[in-house]
């Protein structure tokens, strides 16, 4: 009795499998969710969901009538969405277009919006900018599934500062050292509490050699006027020798504060990542 009653489980079992059946098939991917911006298609679950901190992704933009690929950086998410089972397929027309409309709705502008190979399916790139934020949206859907690659873009917090012997080598070799990892706020010359760990290790390169004396320049990117730049960056310079000098104990006179805006940069201003990496101090031998 016993063994017919699992024969019946085990064959119920492979005719559910085979007709591609689970329990909760239709229910979605555990951890998954929507994106803030959108709620989904009806009748479609979440069947695949990643989310990445920081991460990237080639979104393709209409220039000049040429399809280009467009590198963007920030907090990542991928959302696949499946139709339910017995539900009408709604056409990948129709769930491109709903996307669209709904970014649109916000403010969305439509950078491209292609038809695949056959009809078989549909692509659209949306940007949603919201103030200085930017968010990018591709939309690719079948007629039974659509899937979301969306990046919220925004520059790499930079998390590892060089140490105070790397600092020094290239000091002693070039004659100047650029820092990474000093914090600003958009526009402000107050040090953030996160710039610890960098402004730590320039104090302990000058305390290892006491000899040693620099000038603190302060770079930034070409965004706003260049005299409020100049401004802004001397300010900067200015605010790091006064957490040197005023929390680490490093004598003034041996610390000179000086702005040069966006004079100097080391990357292409047409660029966040360029910008991002022309926002820096540096610090030059006196």
């Amino acid at each position: 009795m016993m063994k017919n009653a699992m024969a019946v489980i085990i064959s119920l079992f492979f005719v559910l499998a085979g007709f591609g059946l689970s329990a909760g098939a239709d229910h979605d991917r555990q951890g998954s969710k929507d994106h803030p911006l959108l709620s989904r298609m009806p009748n479609f679950h979440i069947s695949d969901y990643k989310e990445t901190e920081f991460d990237s992704y080639k979104f393709i933009v209409d220039q000049n009538k040429k399809p280009v690929p467009v590198n963007i950086e920030g907090h990542k998410y991928y959302i696949r969405y499946e139709l339910d089972r017995g539900a009408a397929k709604p056409g990948n027309l129709k769930i491109v277009r709903n996307v669209e409309n709904a970014l649109k709705n916000i403010g969305g502008k439509v950078l491209v919006d292609v038809a695949g190979q056959w009809g078989v399916f549909r692509s659209s790139t949306i940007m949603v900018q919201k103030g200085s934020k930017e968010t990018w949206i591709n939309v690719k859907a079948t007629d039974a599934s659509y899937e979301l690659t969306i990046v919220e873009k925004e520059a790499m917090q930079q998390e590892v500062a060089a140490n105070a012997e790397a600092m020094g080598n290239d000091i002693n070799t070039t004659g100047h050292v650029s820092v990474y990892g000093i914090y600003f706020d958009t526009g402000k010359s107050e040090v953030k509490p996160e710039s610890d760990a960098a402004i730590s290790e320039i104090a302990k390169l000058l305390k290892n050699n006491d000899a040693l004396k620099i000038y603190v320049v302060g770079h930034t990117d070409n965004v706003g006027s260049f005299d409020s730049n100049m401004k802004l960056s001397k300010d900067r310079a200015d605010a790091v020798v006064k957490a040197l000098s005023g929390k680490y104990g490093i004598a003034a006179a041996r610390l000179r504060p000086h702005g040069v805006a966006s004079l100097s940069p080391v990357a292409s201003n047409d660029t966040e990542d360029g910008k991002a990496k022309n926002r820096r101090v540096e610090l030059v031998k006196q």
